[in-house]
């Protein structure tokens, strides 16, 4: 029995049952089939092995393609954990390993504490590996047999990993003598990942839970050929001269004070002249296009968030209560119901819509002292806020005017040869309101759409907002 399968062109091809993505590309032609890794069919991304079904949709991905490279990447991260078992032996337990911007990382207890002096012998093993050229081969089987598997082979973390995997089986990979519950895809060989570079090891807990155990993490570099990979490098060591970090301390900026608090930024009088040119520049263009400027408490009643729901949505990230005369507070999280609260004041009319507040509002958030970065990740911010109240047949073009604001703050902020895109409508959006406006108003033609990069549009200002009366 044959079938059919449709390529992008529109084309139809037709293979022998049970036949494979690979057998597809040596159909075509067997150069495509020496550089094809990975196939997407009918959407997803699977191994060239994958039997193919009547009327697939088949897109192969070749070498040098972002989808086939992420599928290296993961690859990657099993010749990783493979490597390291050899060197450590079966006490690894291995925990997630999978492919993220840039190259891999995989999660593992090891028998003992590591440090970046072992990477060159990791990194030699990975290299074994590779030359080995041995196939990723895929078994999907009953998911008792996989359980009784790593049961055997002691792999702790796999077992709670398959008891959040529903039906009733589940994949297992095996390259060489390594092997690995897995969902895949992976590239045919080890042989076929790209060029590598182990980068560094971190503590990880286990699911992101400080409550678990603090695993070894051992993150790894890798793009499609050695070329791309040297000017990754490059440009990172580059960016590191540039690091704000470092420009803060050497320009006398900004400093954080672990005895003041992790992530708690000091101002210096330069770098509070900085922000107060910006600030400046913030309030006089906002004032131009109708906006009223408030501000809002630093502390405010837990009740408050309790009411809107951000008390449960996002308690996590909350500084602890602070109980007086029986009454709890927080340091403010977030400006939303202050702007809110703010507008019940007093009565509105249609008339005075739309009303346009907007504050430079300083919130503090509980960010895990493991992620905090320089001025990137930090615990307390101020943050561009606004909250627009409009009649629902204004609503489109107060989206519009925002994002038109927004481009034209960005242009005037950056550097002129930075290009600036939007991201294509999302089929639905999330939100109850509303919804189809808010849909309208972002499906505009490029020509139309704020931010636009269509030459028509650049340098074209935003129409004068109305100010609220």
């Amino acid at each position: 029995m044959a079938i059919k399968v449709r390529l992008p062109d529109g084309s139809e091809r037709e293979m022998p049952d049970r036949a494979t993505s690979l057998d597809l590309a040596e159909s075509i032609s067997p150069n495509l089939a020496k550089v094809v890794l990975a196939a997407k069919v009918n959407g997803e991304t699977r191994d060239l092995n994958a039997p193919l079904s009547d009327q697939a949709e088949v897109l192969l991905l070749k070498s040098g393609s972002d989808e086939a490279l992420e599928v290296q990447r993961h690859s990657g991260a099993h010749i990783l954990a493979g490597a390291v078992r050899r060197i450590f032996g079966s006490d690894v337990r291995f925990g997630i390993g999978p492919a993220i911007e840039n190259g891999f990382y995989y999660d593992m207890e090891l028998p003992r504490k590591i440090s970046e002096d072992d990477l060159p012998a990791i990194e030699a093993e990975m290299r074994k590996i590779i030359g080995e050229d041995v196939p990723f081969s895929r078994e999907d089987l009953p998911k008792a047999e996989v359980v009784a598997r790593m049961n055997e082979m002691g792999q702790e973390y796999k077992l709670e990993i398959l008891e959040g995997i529903g039906g009733d089986t589940a994949s297992i990979y095996q390259d060489g003598d390594f092997v690995d519950l897995c969902e895949g895809p992976h590239v045919p060989s080890t042989g076929k990942v790209g060029a590598f570079q182990l980068d560094r090891i971190t503590g990880a807990y286990w699911r992101g839970d400080a409550n678990n155990r603090m695993l070894t993490r051992i993150y790894g570099l890798m793009f499609a050929n050695k070329k791309d990979l040297k000017k990754y490098i490059h440009q990172r060591e580059e960016a590191k001269k540039r690091d704000h970090r470092k420009l803060g301390k050497e320009l006398d900026l900004f400093s954080i004070h672990e005895e003041a608090g992790a992530g708690l930024v000091h101002w210096h009088p330069r770098g509070t002249t900085l922000r107060m040119l910006v600030e400046d520049k913030w309030k006089r263009m906002h004032r131009e296009r109708g906006y009223d400027l408030v501000s809002t408490p630093h502390v405010v009643s837990e009740d408050i968030y309790r009411r809107t729901g951000h008390l449960e949505a996002y308690q996590d990230v909350m500084f602890a209560g602070m109980k007086e005369e029986g009454q709890t507070f927080r340091v403010k999280p977030m400006n939303c119901p202050g702007h809110v609260m703010i507008y019940k004041t007093r009565t509105r009319s249609y008339r005075d819509l739309p009303l346009r507040y907007a504050e430079l509002g300083t919130v503090y958030r509980y960010e895990k002292s493991g992620v905090l970065h320089g001025l990137m990740r930090v615990r307390g911010f101020t943050i561009d806020d606004s909250h627009i109240f409009v009649e629902p047949d204004d609503a489109e073009r107060e989206i519009v005017e925002v994002f038109h604001f927004g481009m034209e703050w960005l242009r005037s902020s950056v550097s002129r040869n930075s290009t600036s895109t939007c991201r294509p409508v999302p089929t639905s959006t999330s939100g109850r309101f509303p919804t189809g406006t808010r849909r309208r108003a972002l499906s505009r033609s490029p020509s139309k759409r704020p931010g636009s990069i269509s030459p028509a549009t650049r340098g074209e200002g935003p129409s004068t907002a109305r100010k609220s009366t």
